[in-house]
C-alpha cells in the first residue's frame, strides 16, 4: 500500500483538483466518501465533486451544537447542488445524556479531557460510523491550517480508520480556496466575513483577531494542539 500511495502522489503533484479528483476516484477501488463540515474548503471541494455524485457519498457530522449559520449554509449547499446527497450522523443519545448528566452541558470549559470526551462522543464516535467499510475518505485538509498538518500528502493511510485519505486541497492557500469559491459562487457560511475561518461548535469556536492563526478560535481557552480528534492518522 506504501508503495502505491508514493507512486500515485508523484503523479498527483502538479495536478488541479478538476484533474485529481477525477483521477484518484479512478484508481482507488471500493466506498469512497467525502466529510463536510462546511467551511470554505469543504464548500470548494463539494463544487469539484458535483460532477462525480454518483462516485462519492457525502456525509457531514451533526454535534448538536453548531451555529444557526452553519445550518443555513447546509440548506444552501443542498440547494445548489441537489445531485450529492448529504447524509448526516449524528451523536448517539445516551452518550449525550451521560456526558451532561456527569459534567453539566458546558462542561468541556473545565478540563482538556472533558473537552476531548465531549468531541470523541459528539464528532469522532460518529464518524467511526460514517467511514464503517469505506476505502477512501475525501477531506478539505490543506498544509497551511495549523503546524499539526504540515506534512500532508495528498494520498495518505489513515492507520487510525484503515483507509486512505484524499487531501485535494493539501497545497492551497487560504486566498486561493477564496478567490476559487467567490470565481464559481459557492454558497460561503455566513460567519466567515466575520473572521470566523474555521467554524466548529458554537460554544467551542470564535471569531480571529487580525493575525491570528487559522486554528485559534478553536478551543481558544486550552493552550493545546488545536484538534478534536478526527485527523489523527499517524
Amino acid at each position: 500500500m506504501t508503495e502505491k500511495l508514493h507512486d500515485l502522489n508523484k503523479m498527483l503533484k502538479d495536478m488541479t483538483p478538476t484533474e485529481s479528483i477525477p483521477f484518484v476516484l479512478k484508481n482507488v477501488e471500493g466506498i469512497k466518501v467525502f466529510s463536510t463540515s462546511f467551511g470554505i474548503e469543504d464548500q470548494l471541494i463539494t463544487h469539484f465533486l458535483n460532477p462525480y455524485a454518483s462516485q462519492v457519498r457525502v456525509f457531514t457530522l451533526d454535534t448538536g451544537r453548531h451555529f444557526n449559520e452553519t445550518y443555513e449554509v447546509f440548506q444552501r449547499t443542498q440547494n445548489k447542488y441537489p445531485l450529492l446527497k448529504i447524509i448526516t450522523y449524528f451523536p448517539e443519545p445516551a452518550d449525550i445524556v451521560t456526558y451532561v448528566n456527569e459534567f453539566g452541558i458546558n462542561g468541556f470549559y473545565d478540563h482538556i479531557d472533558r473537552r476531548k470526551e465531549c468531541c470523541r462522543i459528539r464528532k469522532v464516535k460518529p464518524l467511526q460510523k460514517a467511514l464503517e467499510g469505506v476505502s477512501l475518505w475525501i477531506t478539505g485538509l490543506r498544509a497551511g491550517q495549523s503546524q499539526s498538518r504540515q506534512e500532508l500528502e495528498f494520498l495518505e493511510w489513515d492507520k487510525v480508520n484503515k483507509l486512505i485519505k484524499f487531501n485535494p486541497l493539501m497545497n492551497f492557500t487560504l486566498n486561493e480556496v477564496e478567490l476559487l469559491t467567490e470565481a464559481y459562487n459557492v454558497p460561503i457560511n455566513t460567519l466567515y466575513k466575520k473572521g470566523y475561518l474555521s467554524v466548529g461548535c458554537a460554544p467551542c469556536t470564535r471569531a480571529l483577531a487580525p493575525g491570528e492563526d487559522f486554528r485559534a478560535g478553536r478551543w481558544w481557552w486550552e493552550h493545546s494542539e488545536k484538534e478534536c480528534g478526527l485527523h489523527q492518522s499517524k
